[in-house]
């Protein structure tokens, strides 16, 4: 394979949620993995719901996991382009004007429905005069603009199965008949241009050899394909990647603000615990953290994915969090890990890091080292507890300190087991579980661990 060019085209109108997350990942393990290019194009023609804030949010997230991209474009950069484009299929009778409402296209589409056929646009418009289009006009209609697709012979309005053939890279041969569709609208009454046109002359110059997507665009591939052909361009190859879904079944949309990469930083999600469910659910492949992109771009293979939707489920990332957390080397968190001061870093990890869910969690155990806990001491174990307090051996501490404590409180109480260590561990942390006794003590001060006994 040659290699590739990609591109992610996310509109700068929100945040991108974990479903664009895992296009934009398949892109880039695509074109690593073949040393290629990924594109990051910000698919701006809407001016008015579209904000510099969140592009740069979309930089930032992406970022954030691990996606540098080698190049950026904004198509409100390339309007002048699209008009050449454009004008050219007028001229040649490709983009023809229609001047329907909303309202009277889907009367048509119920119409077509009763009658038992395809709510397909009927091309009306092709049979208006000129007349008839400066009467419209004059009553404040503007047209928008439909692609004439080759559906064809002779006749229009003979229309005939026409098959348009792809071998997509996910889901293997597709076809798709362009005499059931309508033809597409590409530019609104307003003069503003659809997603359509601008990402196939986009496409085209940028030079992209593959569009890696999501499965709801398979409908429309075979009407891109035509005006690929039709403006002379050489078709990219088409790959579809299943969906992702919430962990009900829902669709994710912008508004899911829980499931933005973003509100997942945010609750202290792990990048490539992100990274490694979006691109590991719903395929062949064991859902497990993966510690760096490398390993992803390495794993990457568009035939293990399942062409059915997967469910993400926040608790499922947040097992995979705490997995990947206990694995990681303190090298890679040392920069984000806030050690207690005067604490050795690589011994607090070390401590810690096999009871954490989110790093953020260390936090708790930092303050427990420096400021010791709210002792949490049941009834029955109040003596004991004050006896210990007086066998707590002197500093300094080692890891052999817990055990030699433990053992001079089983000798004179006669406690042993669950019985001996749970009401030191609680007394200690205030909590009942959390990391080893033998690692932690060491890290903590005499005068403190007394004073909160005491």
């Amino acid at each position: 394979m040659t290699s590739p060019i990609v591109r992610f085209a996310p509109s700068p109108t929100g945040r991108i949620h974990i479903g664009n997350a895992r296009t934009a990942l398949y892109n880039w393990l695509f074109a690593r993995q073949h040393g290629g290019e990924f594109i990051l194009r910000f698919d701006d023609t809407d001016k008015a719901r579209s904000k510099q804030e969140f592009a740069d949010g979309i930089l930032t997230d992406l970022a954030w996991l691990g996606i540098e991209p080698d190049r950026i474009e904004r198509q409100s950069a390339r309007f002048a382009d699209y008009e050449v484009v454009t004008a050219d299929l007028k001229a040649k009778g490709l983009l023809y004007p229609c001047y329907e409402s909303g309202d009277e296209l889907e009367r048509k589409r119920s119409r077509s429905r009763a009658r038992g056929l395809p709510p397909v646009y009927d091309r009306s418009a092709l049979k208006l005069s000129q007349e008839d289009k400066d009467a419209l006009e004059a009553e404040g209609r503007k047209p928008h603009w439909r692609f004439l697709l080759p559906n064809y012979k002779d006749d229009l309005f003979a229309i005939e199965r026409t098959e348009i053939h792809w071998d997509d890279l996910f889901i293997g041969p597709q076809t798709v008949d362009l005499g059931s569709m309508s033809d597409p609208v590409l530019v609104r009454e307003d003069g503003s241009w659809l997603y359509t046109l601008p990402s196939i002359i986009d496409d085209a110059a940028f030079g992209v050899t593959h569009v890696i997507r999501g499965g709801d665009h398979i409908t429309n591939t075979g009407a891109q394909i035509a005006i690929f052909k039709a403006l002379g361009f050489k078709s990219p190859e088409f790959g579809h990647h299943n969906l992702l879904t919430g962990s009900e079944g829902e669709g994710l949309s912008k508004r899911l603000g829980s499931l933005s990469l973003e509100g997942l930083r945010t609750a202290g999600m792990e990048a490539m615990a992100v990274a490694s469910l979006a691109s590991l659910i719903g395929t062949s492949y064991a859902v497990e953290p993966i510690a760096e992109m490398q390993g992803l771009a390495k794993m990457f293979d568009p035939h293990k994915v399942s062409k059915s939707p997967a469910r993400f489920d926040v608790a499922e990332l947040e097992g995979l969090n705490a997995k990947l957390l206990h694995a990681l080397p303190y090298e890679t968190v040392s920069d984000r890990l806030s050690a207690p001061e005067g604490v050795d870093g690589a011994l607090f990890w070390d401590a810690v890091q096999g009871n954490l869910e989110k790093l953020t969690d260390a936090d708790r155990w930092a303050q427990i080292i420096v400021s010791g806990a709210d002792p949490l001491i049941d009834d029955e174990d109040r003596e004991m507890v004050s006896l210990a307090i007086t066998l707590l051996p002197q500093e300094p501490w080692s890891h052999a300190t817990w055990m030699e404590w433990a053992n001079a409180v089983k000798a004179e109480t006669g406690r042993k087991g669950k019985g001996l260590f749970m009401p030191l561990r609680k007394a200690v942390t205030g909590s009942a579980s959390g990391p080893e006794m033998s690692k932690l003590l060491p890290l903590m001060d005499r005068d403190t661990v007394v004073a909160r006994l005491s």
